[in-house]
């Protein structure tokens, strides 16, 4: 049985481009093609099969991105989502994720990033890429150190600003530290769960529970 994939994005030729491309994958099918949240939703209560991972573009006329999840979320809490974007603003896809999506993805990914990203997401539920990007450096200063994973309270306090939607200069006056501490602190936490990037740390700290939602 292949896996179920439904897509929702605004713009038509590329959600038929994103649909033939995942057809082309051996394991996946689209069941499901939709111009908007609200469109889902109409499609969804016509009895198409419901799908078993949605790709949700993050702007969108009549319901976004960031709607359509969360309504995904409580209606449909059986639906792995991922986040599409044509930018990697933090903002935007912190925003995604706290709405329920497990990944996210640029528009730009390489299919066979794309293909790699739905096989982790449909066997472990998750997917982040930075988990594979990471620079060696990093990589090799983590191993370096001590091996047990401990989070302090003060990085557990910085943890749930980041996944929040404060900037960094909000976190610092939030926490009552100068700027160039803050800076100290996400390259820290970079290093700890070995991510590059501060959507990278939040879907980390979400799926090690340190971070509830």
């Amino acid at each position: 049985m292949k896996t179920r994939i439904g897509l929702i994005d605004d713009h038509q030729l590329f959600l038929k481009s994103l649909s033939l491309m995942i057809e082309s994958f051996r394991e996946y099918e689209v069941v499901v093609e939709a111009l908007n949240g609200k469109d889902l939703q109409e499609k969804l209560q016509t009895g198409t099969s419901i799908p078993e991972i949605m790709l949700i573009d993050v702007n969108m006329p009549v319901m976004d991105g960031v709607a359509t999840a969360r309504w995904l979320t409580e209606q449909h809490p059986g639906i792995k989502l991922v986040a599409l974007s044509m930018n990697d603003e933090d903002k935007t896809i912190i925003s995604m994720i706290r709405a329920g999506c497990c990944a996210y993805l640029l528009k730009d990914t390489h299919p066979t990033e794309l293909e790699k990203a739905l096989e982790e997401i449909n066997s472990k539920g998750f997917y982040n890429g930075d988990a594979s990007n990471v620079n060696y450096r990093r990589l090799i200063i983590s191993q370096d150190k001590d091996q047990q994973f401990k989070v302090t309270g003060r990085e557990l306090q910085f943890l749930e600003l980041v996944c929040s939607d404060r900037t960094y200069k909000q976190i610092a006056l939030e926490m009552g530290i100068a700027e160039r501490t803050v800076d100290g602190y996400r390259e820290a936490m970079f290093e700890k769960f070995k991510v590059a990037s501060r959507v990278g740390l939040c879907l980390e700290a979400i799926r090690k529970n340190l971070v509830r939602l």
